[in-house]
């Protein structure tokens, strides 16, 4: 919305007002609409954008032109109306990850580690009474600070940490779109983590290699979701040599998660990699139209290797994919 005020005694019977929206990447959407200003010439003006992907988007100057009733004389002048906004990376809801299973498919019912995490004897914390909670287990301190029967809080067992590597190689993304499923799809697992509390990190192998340790607060995780509105895929060179630069924030027996459109050699050498440094690797291969079916040849080698792979087509079919029925 726009509200501007045109000086001059005389009225103007229309104005022509133009507004550039700037995204971050150079890509820019030009409104123009005609307002009749009032006599005290203020005028309103109502914008609605198209659709818009993830990004950064500025408001450029804007012109107001005006003209005689018979079109002859034009007067323009140009003012900066200060603006900016932010549109999140898409993102899907993942009710549950295969990855975090205890026992594969093959072997039975699963019973999910997240869900099932033992409690340990360190307390963390005060929460209300549950029927059926043990004499031992009751806090009897804060039962008599507030009356009310209170219960102590015990930390669950640690489940191993995992780090999302996000290739961001420019000659890898056959199109823009594929590069948005793979910035939606990462964005899409850190929302799975912060649900779970679980402490997931992010890697981006884009321009610079940047690295986000893994935590479990969404203070930090929203950090790691700010990082991805601006990416452009923007990175060179094989994905080990950029790996090696962040290496130190890779937490040792932690789940390595690739995140990339490629395949064969330069994807085995990187969960070779990360293999060597006492992480699980995995990947999610985010193919593009013309793989769609040829993509399971690809998850089928990963698996003679015992690796985890999973094969994405679009960010609707994330969850079944993630949740073993895919």
């Amino acid at each position: 919305k726009l509200k501007v005020t045109i000086p001059g005694i005389l009225p103007l019977p229309y104005v022509v007002v133009r507004e550039v929206l700037k995204r971050h990447n150079g890509e820019s959407w030009v409104f123009e609409e005609s307002v009749i200003p009032s006599l005290r010439g203020i005028g309103e003006l109502k914008f609605q954008t198209p659709a818009l992907e993830r990004g950064t988007y500025t408001f450029a100057n804007t012109d107001i032109i005006s003209q005689d009733i018979f079109g002859l004389v034009e007067h323009k002048g140009t003012f900066l109306s200060e603006g900016q906004f932010q549109v999140l990376p898409r993102a899907i809801y993942v009710p549950r990850w295969q990855l975090y299973e205890r026992r594969s498919r093959l072997s039975g019912p699963q019973t999910s580690v997240i869900q099932s995490r033992r409690e340990t004897t360190q307390i963390n914390g005060v929460r209300d009474y549950v029927y059926g909670d043990r004499l031992t287990r009751i806090h009897w301190n804060a039962t008599a600070k507030t009356g009310s029967w209170k219960s102590k809080e015990f930390e669950h067992e640690s489940i191993p940490k995992t780090i999302l590597v996000l290739d961001g190689s420019t000659s890898a993304y056959m199109n823009t779109n594929q590069f948005e499923l793979a910035v939606s799809v990462t964005a899409s697992l850190l929302g799975f983590g912060i649900r779970e509390r679980i402490g997931i990190g992010l890697c981006c192998l884009d321009k610079t290699t940047k690295v986000f340790a893994p935590v479990e607060g969404a203070a930090e995780r929203q950090k790691m979701i700010q990082y991805l509105i601006d990416l452009n895929a923007e990175g060179r060179g094989p994905l080990i040599s950029r790996l090696e630069k962040g290496y130190r924030m890779f937490p040792k027996g932690s789940y390595f998660v690739l995140i990339s459109p490629q395949r064969g050699q330069p994807v085995l050498d990187a969960l070779r990699w990360a293999d060597s440094r006492g992480m699980t690797a995995s990947h999610i291969h985010v193919r593009n139209s013309a793989e769609i079916n040829s993509g399971n040849d690809w998850i089928d080698v990963l698996r003679t290797r015992g690796i985890t792979g999973y094969g994405i087509n679009s960010l609707q079919e994330l969850p079944s994919v993630l949740g073993g029925e895919g």
